[in-house]
């Protein structure tokens, strides 16, 4: 079995959050303190463990202490199953689905769906083409309706309204929710209500009882109207599905999809030079921080990964970036896909600007620094080597796929 100790980062988010049901489970038990006056007090009642036969057992190689002598991988947490045999109704969400994966909106939209399908109904996803995504178990979806072919592929929201169409017309959803974005679903959505004949309620942030609440007004105004059926629902609409995980059973539609003339040709993605998207609006960001000390390698291996740069307030101090580079509380709020921190320690400020990022890689030569308990991945090492690696890398990747092409 391999030594390497690997994290757990749900386990460490339940144990700093108070309100989940199984944080007090995983708050480590405190055996010795220091007293007021200077004296190391142990606690006797928490030395040794209860054996099979109810026995209290007493393990003097300091495992079951939290011995320095043994070190043991993060408890894997198994959350109750939420089960739906026989569903009253559905509550559709089709998830943009950015990448392959579930976005932070989209969860936050399956977390509304779960609100409003309560214990009696069943949350459907509808998905087109192939994905990437293994955690729909964990986010709140029952059922799985996987619309794949090439008509559903790239830009081509006539035949995927064709699609959503044939799914209304064989399960009859209560309600269907679509996220309010610029990556797709607000204009699907659209479309979709357009093809019904229905009046969606837009940019829809909070749902109570029979009444939902949207932004009106440039953002400046709450607007409240009736529940309706078809919801376009902004970022933040609800707490995502964090205390049950589903069953996620794949379902099939009985009809085949009819195919739409369409209107609209899809000439395939156009290259954007990364420089040039805004801080707020990119998905990958390459951010360096004090710990760079080679900024030309810096600037090399972002335009290999192509990726938008981004720094820290120190570096940005130190002149080595622009201002409109900073990432953090006092510069731009960031919500990438995957930001990688290159030799940033991870003060506050910057935590919190990107606070919202879906997976964050941090390269470091301190393990224990704010950064590293942040990321989803760490890296420990020197940074110079790292990104001399990571080019390789990236450059033996793509001389790979040109052979495979040729």
């Amino acid at each position: 079995m391999s030594d390497i100790i690997r994290r757990d980062p749900r386990a460490e988010w339940i144990a700093r959050n108070r309100l989940h049901p199984l944080h007090a489970a995983m708050q480590p038990v405190q055996h010795s303190w220091m007293g007021p006056n200077g004296v190391i007090r142990k606690n006797v009642h928490g030395v040794g463990f209860i054996g099979p036969n109810g026995i209290k057992r007493i393990d003097r190689s300091g495992a079951q202490q939290g011995g320095a002598s043994k070190r043991t991988a993060a408890v894997e947490v198994q959350l109750p199953l939420h089960q739906v045999p026989q569903p009253a109704f559905h509550i559709c969400v089709v998830p943009d689905m950015v990448g392959g994966r579930l976005s932070s909106h989209d969860r936050d939209l399956l977390g509304l769906a779960h609100q409003l399908a309560g214990s009696d109904g069943a949350v459907l996803a509808v998905v087109f083409g192939e994905h990437k995504e293994s955690a729909f178990a964990t986010a709140g979806v029952d059922r799985l309706l996987v619309l794949d072919g090439e008509e559903f592929s790239g830009y081509a929201p006539e035949q995927r309204v064709q699609g959503l169409r044939a799914v209304d017309n064989q399960f009859n959803p209560r309600h269907w929710l679509l996220p309010d974005s610029r990556s797709g679903g607000g204009e699907l959505g659209r479309r979709f209500a357009a093809a019904l004949g229905e009046r969606p309620a837009t940019r829809v942030w909070q749902v109570k009882g029979e009444e939902c609440i949207g932004r009106a007004g440039a953002g400046l105004q709450d607007l409240a109207r009736p529940l309706a059926r078809l919801i376009l629902a902004a970022a933040e609409c609800a707490e995502p599905v964090s205390e049950t995980r589903h069953e996620a059973l794949p379902v099939e539609l009985s009809t085949s999809v009819a195919r739409s003339l369409s209107r609209i040709e899809d000439l395939g993605a156009v290259a954007v030079d990364p420089g040039a998207i805004p801080m707020a609006e990119a998905e990958f960001i390459f951010s360096g921080g004090n710990g760079v000390k080679d900024w030309a390698l810096f600037h090399q291996t972002a335009a290999a990964l192509g990726a938008t740069e981004g720094a820290s307030r120190v570096a940005v101090d130190d002149g080595f970036m622009a201002r409109d580079r900073q990432v953090g509380a006092s510069g731009t709020w960031v919500t990438a896909r995957v930001y990688v921190a290159v030799g940033i320690s991870g003060a506050i400020q910057h935590l919190q600007g990107i606070g919202a990022c879906d997976k964050v890689v941090a390269i470091n030569l301190d393990p224990g620094c704010d950064m590293i308990k942040r990321a989803d991945l760490s890296v420990i090492g020197d940074s110079a080597a790292i990104l001399q690696a990571l080019i390789a890398a990236v450059e033996a990747y793509r001389n790979e796929a040109k052979r495979d092409a040729a």
